[in-house]
């Protein structure tokens, strides 16, 4: 069986991407073999719909389970149409949320996405009048608003509601993987 790990870089030692569609590369491990291959994600730079070009390249691959951090609604709407199991929360290496699987140890699939749309580009939620682009907000959209009726297209405020089509309670999540995923995203503000 072959599981697909959203990964910040190549090889098993790299870290778990806490996103899916946006993340760096995809390592992908035979369970009975251990071997692996990473792939450079190409809907990274997409302007849109990197979840589901992100799901395709798994779904090509014949991945039957996906560990990440996080999954949006198009991600998870196309995995699940391929038949893809996918489970969230994971953090630390690639190397150790795979033998985590193997063993049993980690999650279980989710029942819906994690996150609302644009979640790896700093926009949890596009919420009208908050967003910062174009002069809409505190002035960090980088112009990617641009003036869009007050809808700033860059990163908005985050939402203090769960994603409102998320039908299912959101796996716990344990202070050291807060903490690992937020060092990760530093890591790729950093970059």
């Amino acid at each position: 069986m072959k599981v697909c790990v959203s990964a910040t870089a190549p090889g098993l030692d790299a870290h778990v991407d806490s996103r899916f569609g946006r993340c760096q590369y995809f390592t992908f491990v035979d369970l009975d073999t251990m071997e692996s291959e990473s792939v450079e994600n190409p809907g990274i730079t997409a302007s849109g719909g990197a979840g589901i070009q992100a799901a395709q390249v798994i779904a090509n691959k014949g991945v039957a389970v996906v560990l990440t951090g996080n999954v949006g609604p198009n991600a998870y709407t196309t995995l699940q149409a391929a038949g893809i199991k996918i489970i969230t929360g994971v953090s630390g290496t690639v190397s150790k949320v795979v033998e985590a699987y193997k063993n049993g140890t980690v999650g279980t699939p989710v029942a819906g996405p994690t996150v609302a749309s644009h979640f790896g580009t700093g926009g949890q939620a596009q919420i009208p009048g908050q967003g910062m682009g174009m002069g809409r907000g505190m002035g960090m959209g980088r112009g990617r608003g641009r003036g869009m009726g007050g809808r700033g297209m860059g990163m908005g405020m985050p939402s203090s509601e769960p994603y409102p089509s998320d039908p299912s309670p959101r796996p716990a999540v344990s202070k050291e993987q807060e903490l690992d995923a937020l060092k990760e995203q530093s890591n790729v503000l950093k970059e």
